[in-house]
This record gives C-alpha cells, structure tokens and sequence, in this order.
C-alpha cells in the first residue's frame, strides 16, 4: 500500500511504525480495545465529508474507559469518540494540550507536523509529514503535534476512534481574553486551530488562517 501511495502522491508516505514517527508519538501495545472496534462495525461513513462525535456513551460503557483513564491518562476524565469520513486534503491543523489515542478501524493516511515548526501561528504545507496508518493500530500522538483528519486511502473513506481529556474539542467553549499569540489560535475547548484559507468550514467556524501553501489532496 504505501509504495502505491508514494507513486501516486509528490510527498512521501512514510510508515507510522518507522522511526520517523518518533517526534509526534508511538505506537500503543497492551490494550484490549477490540470493544471499541466491535462497535465501530456499527458507525457509518458519511457521504462526503466527515462527522466526529467526540463522546458515545455505549463507547464509554466498555472497561477500556476506566483501563485507560486510570493508566494512560493518569486518573484523569476521558472521552472516547470517533471520526469518520472521506476526506483527503490536508485542509488546516489543531492540537491539543493533552496526548490523543487513535485507533485505526480502517486503513487511512495523517498529515502531522510540529507545534515548534509554527511561527507567528502559521505553518508551511512542505513541512509537513505523511504517514500511513494499518487498519488495526493503536497510537499516541502527542500534544506537540499538528494533526486533523486522517485521509482516506479507499474510495469507502475512513473510521478512526479517537480518545482524549474530557471536554475537549467542546464547541460551546468560548474564550475570553487573549494574553499570548498562541490564544489568538484557541479556538474550541482545549482545541487550538489554524486553517487553510481554501477550508470553507473551518473558517466560517472561526479558526485562524495559518497554513500556508497549496492545500493538497492526497491520492489513493
């Protein structure tokens, strides 16, 4: 697959199991979360575009919820989720000040880059990275890394669960003051965003135009 995927694209696909991954996270061993994937089997694609519901109660009824809060996240309240989709373009970035789990229900690619690669909240499109992610794998991405939605690499599109502190991504947050540059991206509840000037919904949702560059879409 990623051979395939690097014939097809001008940036490289890298393997989310190679070294290279280092920087942004790790792969995630010793979890049970066939639950989780069992009931993925129920979560439809959308038609186009995505849909992410960032807490499902029947998800959070599993003991991976209580394995996890206890242990990964040190005791902290999580909720676990999903995303699933068709998209393919890597469209803005957001990260959180907290790690996310992703577990690949599917096949799908992420673009990632680096929190310290910003420079006055924007972000160079070449500098991100690509990386392939097998249907199956659990990681971590830490709170340093740029990250949005996987790309699908089949016309079917994606499913990924994604799992992070309670609340966050929480539309309702409004901030109301802003004291540092890095504020001025807050834009949801533990949620701070740039966007793609060609990104119609995540402008319109009030997120800071930060990446720069061509807009690219991903082939499969």
């Amino acid at each position: 697959m990623i051979a395939k995927l690097n014939s097809l694209n001008d940036v490289e696909v890298k393997d989310v199991t190679s070294s290279d991954f280092k920087t942004y996270g790790k792969i995630l061993d010793g979890y049970d979360f066939t639950d989780l994937l069992d009931f993925m089997a129920t979560t439809e694609v959308p038609a186009e575009g995505n849909i992410y519901v960032a807490s499902v109660a029947e998800m959070e009824k599993f003991p991976i919820y209580k394995t996890l809060k206890n242990t990964f996240y040190g005791g902290m309240d999580i909720q676990i989720g999903y995303c699933n989709g068709k998209n393919s373009t890597y469209n803005g970035f957001e990260y959180h000040k907290c790690s996310e789990i992703n577990i690949a229900v599917t096949d799908f690619m992420l673009v990632l880059g680096h929190t310290w690669d910003m420079v006055d909240n924007t972000f160079k499109v070449e500098d991100a990275e690509v990386f392939f992610v097998p249907k199956g794998t659990a990681l971590e991405m830490y709170q340093t890394t740029l990250h949005l939605s996987p790309c699908k690499v089949c016309d079917s599109g994606f499913k990924d669960v994604v799992i992070l502190l309670k609340g966050t991504n929480d539309t309702t947050f409004k901030k109301t003051e802003a004291v540092s540059q890095e504020d001025e991206i807050l834009l949801f509840q533990n949620k701070w965003v740039i966007a793609h000037k060609d990104r119609e919904p995540l402008v319109k949702a009030g997120a800071h135009i930060g990446l720069l560059g061509e807009n690219k879409e991903l082939k499969y």
